[in-house]
């Protein structure tokens, strides 16, 4: 491999290199140890040199670009939690009107220039606010829409319930001190008040179909990689995914066909995709129009529904959920759906994999800033705001601050990393990736037989806000458990998942409130637009908010 010139090049400090090759547990006679000087000083003399150069970050032309009103809402304009920060973000020259006047909510941590980004954690070393935009956002404004402000989210995006953001709690829109879900809390809660029209939110493990489900909108975790993930704070880049939230189907494939393409950045995406399976809009009005003809009971003929027998059995799915869900079910064999049991009798062990999976890349990519070895847009303005590590990048750690900032469930995430790097290293990680490759096959298997798979979105209805003694993070880390029982094996497999509300259910602790629930549908990898129509044809058929499921 060659080097870079040694002439001229600057002699490392002697110190410097004996603590490297020291620390490292190596030794070197004194005549290769003077090489070695040399060799990493012209490397460190090059380093220096791109440190100090422009990098290119995306930054938008202001001209094309109109932002104002840029400011922290109060207590009183927050929508119950909901908003994290307030603007008004749109084109001057607009691409298409395909979301011309839509007002749109971006959950906050995904880039928009000019405005702060919180990731739901307190600004311990300083607020980041990007100069350039995601991808997503770009296009949104490219397609008529109009950013109104960032969405609340939950601290460092890793909590299913939505009492853990900087920003504050974000309250059930059908329920004060009930949770919306989490992470893209804020977002679930602005779509179901109409504070705005459509949103944006991200998953890692449930996070745009928990709060879809609790908050009774449409969630969309398309397939891995049809969206470009890029300037978005992600937890790890083989899960993370970025979807629209809305109040019905056909919003929902509105706002996938304006952001979804490859961008030339992201490496989770194929090169190339064929414009028109890009056409999600059409694809469905179509399909729509052509059962607007037949009996309502041939709309979804020919179409084969998988109810997976072990999405319904968990210990702790609800009754009252999965009657709601099983009603849904009927209405779609109702609609002329062919219904059958299917099983896949890992799928709690693929949840219990993605967990153990995420420690070492997880802990690496969301706390420490490490996104080595991938292809894309790295986020270098955020710098130490991201993780102020302290020592060697092997033996990289977060400050005190940094870690008293984190929810229990970013410190249970940071305390997994250093375990299983201590005790395991690389071994676990390629193990249960390993792991998650079979149990993707075996749901692969499942979809080669049907067209679809439902379950319930969550098992169990929206909880209130904990009353937790004292300061320990066993309590919040297991009062919502099992909020990912069904939502977290698809997004290690990629497979696309839509929740869509299928009706109303007792509160656990208050039978008198009724809070929302939804019906997952998961279809083969880039078929997103299959999991649209079989939920439209349903929502056309029902009003779900006249539906209401009681022991």
């Amino acid at each position: 491999m060659v080097i870079s010139s040694v002439e001229n090049a600057s002699k490392l400090d002697a110190a410097e290199v004996r603590a490297l090759i020291g620390g490292a547990g190596l030794s070197l006679s004194d005549r290769v140890f003077e090489d070695w000087r040399i060799i990493l000083g012209a490397f460190d003399d090059a380093a220096q040199l791109f440190l100090k150069e422009d990098d290119g970050l995306p930054v938008p032309n202001p001209a094309l670009y109109i932002r104002t009103d840029v400011h922290i809402p109060q207590e009183q304009d927050s929508d119950k939690g909901g908003w994290a920060t307030r603007c008004t973000i749109k084109s001057t020259t607009p691409k298409s009107a395909l979301l011309a006047g839509r007002t749109v909510a971006i959950k906050d941590n995904i880039a928009v220039a000019g405005v702060r980004v919180t990731n739901g954690l307190a600004p311990v070393n300083g607020e980041w606010v990007p100069s350039y935009d995601a991808t997503v956002v770009t296009r949104i404004l490219d397609a008529g829409g109009i950013v109104t402000g960032k969405a609340a989210c939950e601290n460092a995006c890793m909590e299913p319930v939505s009492n853990t953001s900087y920003t504050g709690a974000v309250h059930n829109p059908y329920a004060d001190n009930y949770t919306c879900g989490g992470s893209s809390s804020g977002s679930g809660r602005l779509v179901a008040t109409g504070a705005v029209d459509i949103a944006l939110g991200a998953d890692q493990g449930g996070s745009i179909r928990i709060p879809a489900a609790l908050c009774g909108i449409v969630g969309l975790k398309p397939t891995w990689g049809l969206v470009p993930y890029t300037g978005i704070l992600g937890l790890q880049s083989v899960i993370d995914h970025v979807g629209p939230m809305t109040k019905t189907v056909r919003d929902n494939a509105l706002l996938l066909e304006a952001i979804a393409g490859p961008d030339g950045i992201d490496d989770r995406q194929p090169a190339f995709m064929a414009p028109g399976s890009l056409q999600f809009v059409s694809g469905l009005d179509e399909f729509l129009a052509a059962g607007a003809g037949k009996p309502r009971d041939q709309v979804l003929k020919g179409f084969k529904v998988g109810v997976l027998k072990e999405g319904f059995a968990g210990k702790r799915v609800n009754s009252c959920v999965a009657k709601a869900c099983r009603s849904a079910v009927a209405g779609l064999e109702a609609l002329g759906a062919e219904v059958v049991e299917v099983s896949v009798p890992d799928h709690e062990k693929a949840c219990l994999a993605w967990l153990c999976a995420m420690p070492l890349r997880g802990g690496r990519e969301a706390l420490l800033g490490d996104t080595t070895g991938r292809k894309q847009l790295e986020m270098t303005d955020r710098g130490a705001k991201a993780a102020p590590a302290m020592g060697p990048a092997a033996k990289a750690r977060l400050s005190q601050d940094v870690f008293d900032s984190l929810s229990p469930g970013g410190q249970n995430l940071y305390m997994r990393y250093l375990y299983s790097s201590e005790k395991y290293g690389a071994s676990l990680h390629a193990k249960c990736t390993n792991i998650l490759r079979k149990a993707t096959q075996a749901y692969d298997a499942v979809l080669a037989s049907v067209d679809v798979m439902v379950m319930p979105t969550v098992p169990f209805p929206a909880l209130s806000f904990p009353k937790l003694a004292g300061d320990g993070p066993l309590e919040p880390l297991t009062y919502a458990l099992g909020m990912v029982d069904n939502t977290a094996q698809f997004n290690s497999t990629g497979h696309p998942a839509l929740s869509f509300p299928v009706g109303f259910v007792p509160a656990a602790d208050n039978p008198a409130i009724k809070l929302p629930t939804g019906l997952q549908i998961v279809a083969r990898r880039f078929d997103d637009l299959t999991c649209y129509k079989i939920a439209a044809e349903w929502e056309q058929s029902n009003d779900w908010k006249t539906l209401v499921f009681g022991n």
